[in-house]
């Protein structure tokens, strides 16, 4: 079921592919960066923002260090774009500009205000590294220009995330019946419920997303949900193949694939500063409202997980589940409700906008995972997707309805991003 996700996806997924005017995979899309600066500025900044988010920072899980990569990204975008003339609708906003100021620096400005803002205890390393940076770009009008409209767009999009909504007290409801989701052991954790009441990016509504949920108790869809992830996900499982166990905790690294696998697809397709801004910018977005959309949706349902579902299976009312209360899956279980999954959500809305982006599934791309020691590769973005629905039934930390219905939530909120945001404004731009 997971593998075939992204094969059914109809005619209003096709129409959405006509309106996002696709970027030509592998078009010359011109040099990296300025003369003299041959690297692409939109990707060593996003390289920055990861040692500062995660390396330094920490921040878990993957869509809570995905808010600050969206903060930074858009920024970015909208300074880059200012400079090229406004070809894109701007994320924000698209400060005056006469197109000769100095992308690099603007980039620059853009990363580090949104960056120095987000992590203040960083600010001394910011600096040097961003004096370093600047080192790099000739002085001059350029250079002065460049900075001026990558801190004006920090600006705007500093104020539009202030009181978003982050890093709020709420917690989880915690049931006692049959179906509702309590504390798992071994941590009996309860945390990142702020994330259902986050301000969106883009998205109007959260709830618009809402998924039809996980299926009843009593039913015989939930038994076949039941009884494969007892079967194969759990600890001791002897079905799971080795490589089923490698997949399962190469997508639960808390250093999520997804930032190697951007700046990885903007070199391998030689995007330009501009493409390159503009994709980052749909990936990171994308991503954190689909997480968004998720957790509304986890709060709407708060179903059990996989370990209390059968550890209780006794009191489902379901004749075809066994109950088991010494099992235990093969990953620790997150400190959320179970469906929709959030990593299938997220996972499922950057491929989707990577699709869209470039109009083609087939772009080949690898990962590293620093916990399996591993790089797994992939030929299509829907494989990457079909891949994590069955990684988290595999880890015994997802019921397959949650995967798939996550996907599927992810993957609308990319095509209702796509559709609405991010256009050309100009005649012939990507083709358009």
């Amino acid at each position: 079921m997971g593998r075939d996700l992204l094969r059914r996806r109809g005619g209003a997924a096709a129409a959405v592919l006509a309106l996002v005017a696709p970027v030509a995979v592998g078009s010359p899309a011109a040099a990296a960066s300025t003369p003299g600066v041959p690297l692409n500025a939109v990707v060593v900044w996003d390289a920055n923002a990861q040692t500062a988010i995660w390396d330094i920072a920490g921040q878990q899980p993957a869509q809570v260090s995905g808010r600050s990569f969206a903060m930074v990204s858009g920024a970015v975008y909208d300074a880059v774009n200012a400079i090229a003339g406004t070809p894109y609708q701007p994320y924000l906003v698209a400060p005056r500009s006469r197109g000769f100021e100095s992308t690099d620096a603007a980039v620059g400005a853009a990363a580090h205000r949104v960056l120095q803002t987000l992590f203040p205890a960083q600010q001394q390393r910011l600096q040097a590294q961003y004096e370093q940076w600047l080192g790099r770009i000739p002085d001059g009008r350029a250079k002065r220009g460049g900075i001026a409209i990558g801190e004006q767009t920090a600006a705007a999009m500093i104020v539009a995330r202030h009181d978003d909504g982050a890093f709020g007290d709420q917690l989880w409801t915690v049931g006692t019946g049959p179906g509702q989701w309590r504390p798992t052991p071994p941590g009996f954790g309860n945390a990142g419920a702020w994330f259902a009441d986050l301000k969106p990016f883009l998205i109007p509504d959260p709830a618009a997303f809402r998924t039809a949920g996980p299926p009843a108790l009593t039913s015989r869809a939930y038994a076949r949900d039941v009884n494969e992830i007892q079967r194969i996900g759990a600890a001791t499982s002897t079905v799971r193949t080795a490589d089923q166990t490698e997949a399962a905790r190469w997508w639960h690294d808390r250093r999520s694939p997804s930032w190697e696998i951007k700046r990885q697809i903007a070199t391998s397709q030689r995007l330009d500063v501009l493409q390159t801004a503009r994709l980052f910018a749909m990936v990171d977005i994308t991503g954190t409202d689909a997480a968004v959309a998720c957790n509304d949706d986890r709060d709407n349902w708060s179903f059990w997980r996989p370990i209390t579902a059968i550890q209780l299976a006794d009191t489902d009312g379901n004749p075809h589940t066994t109950v088991d209360p010494d099992w235990t899956p093969l990953l620790v279980t997150p400190p959320q409700p179970d469906h929709p999954s959030g990593n299938t959500c997220g996972t499922g809305a950057r491929m989707a906008a990577n699709r869209l982006f470039f109009g083609t599934d087939r772009i080949p791309f690898s990962a590293y995972s620093v916990d399996t020691g591993t790089r797994r590769h992939f030929h299509s973005f829907s494989q990457a997707t079909a891949e994590v629905v069955e990684a988290r039934i595999w880890g015994g930390i997802h019921f397959r309805s949650a995967d798939v219905n996550g996907a599927r939530l992810g993957e609308a909120v990319a095509e209702y991003i796509a559709r609405h945001h991010f256009q050309p404004l100009r005649q012939g731009e990507d083709g358009g």
